[in-house]
Parts: C-alpha cells; sequence; structure tokens
C-alpha cells in the first residue's frame, strides 16, 4: 500500500448511493492533477486528505490512484490552507477572505484561529459578527470531525457526519456506541442497512434483538413507502429473514416482545407501525361518526336551483344537480370525476348552495399548487391542509379533536393524493356538526404516503359518492382531455398530430434519440410555438433511472438551460442559482413538503447555503441539507400528483416497461393544462393502456367503515346518462344513498 497526500480541486462524479468518487486532485511535486477514485462521498473542495491504496493505469482514463482508506488532515501549505479556508466549511469564510487571512498569517493560520481568533481583527473588511460566526463554525466543527473520524473507523462516510451531529450534538459517538440502530430511526437518509453497517463492525451478531427489532421496523417502513398501512404476519417474516439473514425464532421472539411494548400493533394477522394503526382507526371512527351524526337537512331551506345557476353563471346538468343536493342533505359525500367531466363548477354550485342555507365554508387541498388552483377557480380562499390544521414542528397541528376547526362544511380537492396518517390528523379537527366534501380524480394514482383512502372511502359503500363522467362539449375541443377520458377506458387515443391539437406523439424508439429530443423541445421549440416562459414547461417520466429518467434528464436539462456559475455540491448534483428544484421529505422544521416545487434563488459560497423560493416561501438550506433536494426539470409522474402545468413533455417507452400502467399515463397526460407532447413508441403507449396490474396495498379502512353487517344498510344506485358527449360506452354514475 503506498501513501499519497493531496489537496481535492474538484469532484469529477459521484454516486449518492455507494460513495464511489472521482476526484481531481493536487499533489505536490505532480505539475498536473491527479485522478483519486475510492468510496469518498461529501468529501469537500479543499479538503487535505491522508490516502492509502494503489497507483493504476486505466485502459480508458489513464493513470489513477485507487484509495483503500483515507483520512482528512488539517492543511500543511499556505496553498491548501486557503483551499481548506475557502471551502466553506467553516462559515464567514469564502475565498475572499479565506484569501486574506492566510496573506496575513502564513502558515500559522490554523494555529490562530485555535488558539487566538481575536488576531483575525486584524484582517481588513472583518468585524466582530464575523469573527463570532467563524468562532462557533471552527467549534462546531471540531466536534463534528471528532464525530466523522469515529465514523470513519466504521466505514461510515463523512456525509452523514453533519446530521448525526445536528440530531445528537456532544452525545453522538455515545449515542451511536450505545445503539447504531438509532441512527435508522432518527435521521433522515441514514436508512438501516448504514446503521446495520456500523453495528456488524460493532460485533453485533445477526441475531441481536436489537437488529432484529431494527430489522422489522425497516421492512414495515420501506412497505409504508410501497403504499402499505400494515404487513401481514407472514409476510414481515420472511421479508425481515431474508433482509436480515437471521433466523427466524428470534425475529419473532422481537416481534413479540415489540407487540407487547406496543411498538407494534397487531389486527388479525396484520402488523402495524402504530403511527398507521391508530391513523386508520381513527379515519374509519370519525368518519362513521360524521354519518351518524346526520342533522345536515334539519335547518336547510329548500334548494334553488335556478338562484345557484344565477350566481355562478353555470347551467347544471341532471348528475351536477344530483351532487349540488347531495352536498346540501349529506354530512359526509365524494364528488368524483376525470378532467371535463364539471369537478371544478360542480364544487362551484356546491359552495353556492351551502352559502345559500347560510353555512361558514372551509376549503383545504393537500398542496401548496393544489390549493393556489382551489382559490382561483373558486374566489375564495383555500389553504394546504397543513396550513388549515395551523401546523408548527414544534407543536405539531393546533387543530384537533381538543381545538376543532371554525366553521359549517369542509371541501377538499385532489383527495386522491391523500394519505392515511394525513387524512387522520384532518379528521380529529372536524367537528361532528360539520359537512365534509371529498373532491377527486379515483382514476389517478394513489399518494405517495401509505393507504389508498379515496378509493377505499368509495368502495366501502357507506358514504354517498357521485362520480361525472359527460365530458361538457368545451372540454371536446382538448386532445389532451378526449385522450386522457380513452385512455382511462382502454382505448388507444388519437394520435394523429396537427396544428390545431394540443396533444402530440414524436414517434421514435431510441432513448438517447428521445432524451435529446426532449432537450430541444423545452429549450426551443416549446417556448418559440406556444410563446411560453421555459418554466412553464415540465418534463414528466414514468422512472428515476435510466436514460430518460429523471436523474439523467435533469442532468442534460440544466446543462442546456442554466448557464450559472454560482452553485453548491452535494451527492454528485449541482444545485445552481436559479435551477428548479423538488423537496423530497416532508420538513415541519422548514414548513416544507415531499413534492414542493421551488428555484433556488439565492447561493452563498462563503456561507455554503442556499436559499430557495417556493411559490413565495423562502427557505434557507446548508449544504449537508441538500440531499433532501433534487432537480425538478424533470420529475416521475408519481411526483407530480396535485400539479399542473402549461406545458407537459413526456417519454413513452418500453424501458419503463416495470412502470407502464393506465393510470400512471393519465396521470401524466392530466397534468397538462395547455399542451402535452408524448414522445416514445405506441408500442409502449399500447402496453401501458392495457396494463391495470397497479399494486393492491394492504388497507383496512373499506372494512373499518363496514365494522358489522348489521350496520351496512346503505344501497348503491346508478344513474344513466345519455348524452351524445359522453365517450363511454355505457356511462354510469355512482350514487350511494342513505
Amino acid at each position: 500500500m503506498q501513501k499519497l497526500r493531496c489537496v481535492v480541486e474538484r469532484i469529477t462524479y459521484q454516486n449518492p448511493e455507494n460513495g464511489y468518487s472521482v476526484m481531481k486532485v493536487k499533489v505536490k511535486d505532480y505539475s498536473d492533477l491527479v485522478t483519486l477514485v475510492g468510496n469518498l462521498l461529501e468529501i469537500p473542495v479543499g479538503s487535505v486528505l491522508l490516502c492509502e491504496g494503489e497507483w493504476k493505469v486505466d485502459k480508458r482514463y489513464g493513470s489513477q490512484f485507487v484509495a483503500q482508506t483515507w483520512e482528512e488532515v488539517m492543511p500543511a501549505t499556505l496553498y491548501g490552507i486557503e483551499k481548506y479556508l475557502g471551502s466553506g466549511l467553516v462559515k464567514g469564510i469564502g475565498p475572499k477572505y479565506a484569501q486574506l487571512i492566510v496573506s496575513k498569517f502564513g502558515l500559522d493560520t490554523i494555529e490562530i484561529i485555535e488558539t487566538d481568533i481575536q488576531r483575525l481583527y486584524e484582517v481588513p473588511g472583518i468585524g466582530k459578527k464575523r469573527v463570532e460566526k467563524i468562532q462557533e463554525s471552527w467549534e462546531k466543527q471540531k466536534d463534528i470531525k471528532n464525530v466523522m473520524l469515529f465514523l470513519q473507523g466504521y466505514g461510515v462516510s463523512t456525509a452523514y457526519a453533519a446530521k448525526i451531529y445536528r440530531q445528537y450534538g456532544k452525545d453522538s459517538i455515545d449515542t451511536v456506541k450505545g445503539n447504531p440502530y438509532r441512527l435508522a430511526d432518527d435521521i433522515w437518509g441514514i436508512g438501516f442497512k448504514t446503521a446495520d453497517g456500523i453495528a456488524n463492525k460493532m460485533g453485533y451478531e445477526n441475531n441481536d434483538p436489537r437488529r432484529c427489532k431494527s430489522g422489522i421496523n425497516y421492512t414495515l417502513s420501506e412497505l409504508a413507502d410501497e403504499g402499505h398501512v400494515y404487513a401481514e404476519e407472514e409476510q414481515l417474516i420472511k421479508s425481515a429473514k431474508e433482509l436480515l439473514q437471521a433466523d427466524e425464532e428470534p425475529i419473532r421472539n422481537a416481534m413479540a416482545e415489540m407487540v407487547q411494548a406496543e411498538e407494534l400493533k397487531t389486527d388479525g394477522e396484520a402488523i402495524y407501525l402504530p403511527p398507521f394503526y391508530y391513523a386508520e382507526v381513527g379515519t374509519a371512527n370519525r368518519l362513521l361518526a360524521l354519518l351518524e351524526n346526520n342533522t345536515a337537512n334539519l335547518f336547510a331551506k329548500p334548494l334553488n336551483i335556478e338562484e345557484i345557476s344565477k350566481s355562478t353563471g353555470i347551467e347544471y346538468d341532471e348528475v351536477q344537480i344530483q351532487a349540488i343536493k347531495q352536498a346540501v342533505d349529506s354530512k359526509v359525500m365524494v364528488l368524483t370525476g376525470g378532467p371535463g367531466t364539471g369537478k371544478t363548477t360542480t364544487t362551484q354550485g356546491i359552495i353556492a348552495a351551502l352559502k345559500n342555507i347560510g353555512l361558514r365554508i372551509l376549503l383545504a387541498a393537500p398542496t401548496g399548487r393544489a390549493s393556489k388552483r382551489m382559490s382561483e377557480a373558486t374566489g375564495m380562499e383555500a389553504k394546504t391542509i397543513h396550513r388549515l390544521l395551523e401546523y408548527n414542528p414544534k407543536d405539531g397541528y393546533k387543530r384537533n379533536d381538543e381545538n376543532p376547526l371554525e366553521g359549517d362544511a369542509l371541501i377538499v380537492d385532489e383527495c386522491s393524493m391523500i394519505d392515511i396518517v394525513l387524512m387522520n390528523n384532518l379528521m380529529k379537527a372536524i367537528p361532528t356538526s360539520m359537512r365534509l366534501i371529498l373532491v377527486g380524480d379515483i382514476d389517478q394514482l394513489p399518494s405517495v404516503g401509505a393507504g389508498n383512502v379515496l378509493r377505499d372511502i368509495i368502495d366501502s359503500e357507506r358514504i354517498p359518492v357521485i362520480r361525472l363522467t359527460r365530458i361538457f362539449r368545451q372540454a371536446q375541443s382538448s386532445r389532451i382531455v378526449m385522450s386522457a377520458h380513452a385512455i382511462n377506458q382502454g382505448h388507444f387515443p388519437d394520435t394523429s398530430n396537427g396544428k390545431e391539437t394540443d396533444f402530440f406523439f414524436m414517434q421514435m424508439e431510441e432513448p438517447e434519440m428521445v432524451a435529446e429530443n426532449i432537450v430541444k423541445l423545452v429549450k426551443e421549440r416549446l417556448p418559440k410555438a406556444y410563446k411560453q416562459p421555459i418554466r412553464n414547461i415540465q418534463v414528466l417520466t414514468p422512472m428515476q433511472r435510466g436514460v430518460v429518467g429523471a436523474s439523467n434528464l435533469n442532468i442534460s436539462l440544466q446543462a442546456a438551460l442554466n448557464p450559472s456559475q454560482l452553485a453548491l455540491n452535494r451527492g454528485g448534483y449541482s444545485f445552481k442559482l436559479n435551477d428548479r428544484v423538488m423537496q423530497l421529505r416532508n420538513n415541519y422544521d422548514k414548513e416544507v413538503f415531499n413534492g414542493d416545487l421551488g428555484y433556488v434563488s439565492q447561493v452563498s459560497m462563503e456561507d455554503r447555503t442556499l436559499q430557495v423560493d417556493f411559490d413565495g416561501k423562502l427557505v434557507e438550506y446548508e449544504v449537508s441539507e441538500l440531499d433532501e433536494l433534487t432537480l425538478a426539470y424533470a420529475t416521475t409522474i408519481h411526483k407530480s400528483q396535485g400539479s399542473e402545468y402549461p406545458i407537459v413533455v413526456m417519454p413513452v417507452l418500453m424501458t419503463h416497461y416495470v412502470m407502464l400502467q393506465r393510470n400512471l399515463i393519465y396521470t401524466g397526460i392530466t397534468r397538462a393544462k395547455k399542451i402535452c407532447v408524448l414522445l416514445g413508441t405506441k408500442k409502449a403507449l399500447s402496453f401501458a393502456i392495457r396494463n391495470m396490474s397497479v399494486l393492491k396495498r394492504n388497507t383496512k379502512l373499506k372494512e373499518r367503515l363496514n365494522p358489522s353487517p348489521e350496520q351496512k344498510e346503505h344501497k348503491v344506485y346508478s344513474i344513466s346518462q345519455e348524452s351524445e358527449y359522453m365517450i363511454a360506452a355505457e356511462p354510469i354514475v355512482e350514487y350511494n344513498k342513505q
């Protein structure tokens, strides 16, 4: 093994999943930069490394030093010190002040910052606030370095040191030594496998009870990420065995202990993480309580449809009138339907009818964009569910069963997006005197989070449901609308293109060609043809990976659309000024949520922070928090739920066949307001339309809404609609009447 001391000049490549990195480093006595490769994730530019490894010559890339082990050391040269301080690791010192400080103190710079920081006042331009910031950051960095060195001994990359320190502070090392599996529970981004790797090096055995418990939690969390509210017992045992490579008996023992300690909840063969169990039971109980307190029409005056039509300026058909009447007569109802079927105009009629009988109305939707659209459509204030419930990170949801919402009726839009946990928190805040009207498109993808709330409520047949299927005349001129409905009914859409259409299909087979054409469409052709800014164009794709996956398309689109040099790097991605980005997790401290879209409005190279503008709300991120963001020039169709974009561009290729499903393509197309362009093959589109094999989610909300046969007294009626404007051969409006 040979040793190499070097300064990191730039990072050429990083794989955020396994830490493999390629870096260009400066080495003493070498005139050119040296290529360094190895598992070096999250080492910032300017770091001084002492590596052990060996030289090798790669056929394609030439001479490289392959690092087997490495440690970060303090720089010993003027160049190294300046590069280290200017890297942004120490807040308050950017490249400019690094140069001034090193020019003043030379090789004594590090010692002066360490032991006599007041001497920094000798540097021109440095005042009290900056010195305090540097001192605080330097002390914090020392603690983080200790955590980093400790974790490196167990093979953990430095990527997580700042997060671990932020969570546990000076107790970080003791906490990890005591139970490394806590990392998986407490810190977002550190999964079971990372924690298990640390535990393994600490000598934990496969059958260790702490390991089994953490593995069970991880398995249930993974299933929740796939949409499941619970796991069946044997399914959980099997998955945990495969994950842990442990014996069955200790896993069963660990599960029994967790149930006994109420760390898990059971219901027959179903095993739940407690939050999901209480959310499902709570949602069902509260919906049933609303239904049982059916005093909705006791004070309602007769419904005057003519008066409502006059107030909204809209003429309503038979089924829309039925929906308005149902809203007046019911404590809970569901209004569902696809694009162009009049959900919005019907909602306006419902609002007018409820106002007409003197009710105070609240409006809400799961996301900021959906609530903004609801406000624009109704002329009333609509809030996100989190804002409606007055959520804050310190106190949680201020609106709850002890402090319920004030009003007589709540209308919630985009309900297909609501997962079981959010639904339960919403239901807690709804008093039994309030009406609840749920609006959404049942044919869209289910929520990103666990559960299938809207589908389960409809399938339970306990709650009145009005399904709008008639496509109104004005919507028939849109091929986006007609194509979406055709696809939803299993028919291949009209792909003939033409100047007057708003729905295009570009036939091409090679993924590389599709990717190249997507960039051209977004950068030049679509903005020029439709006089739309690039910000109004969104690329949606079925998958994250692959040539036409979101990751690769984002890199290509960023290179083509954003020339800015102001950028921070994290995990192989570069986040530049003006980049479109998306939040990847619910961060209650910052009050931003999974799927929120924003733009990088400020980058501070000195403080190593950037600011993102989420529809007017400015949120700051430190460089160690950037794994919560991803570029969003292209995003997956799943992540686009609840959003609408003037122009949507979407690849449809057989390389995505595992994700090609009818409701996925339908959801993607219905995100487009003005123009939708598909690129790919008709074979892939046809495959998706035929594929109805949507993964069944483990949920029991439907059953919980039918607690006993005696309580199930609600019949289902069908109202036929005869209309030349119907696309369905046998249009049915589902109407579940009490």
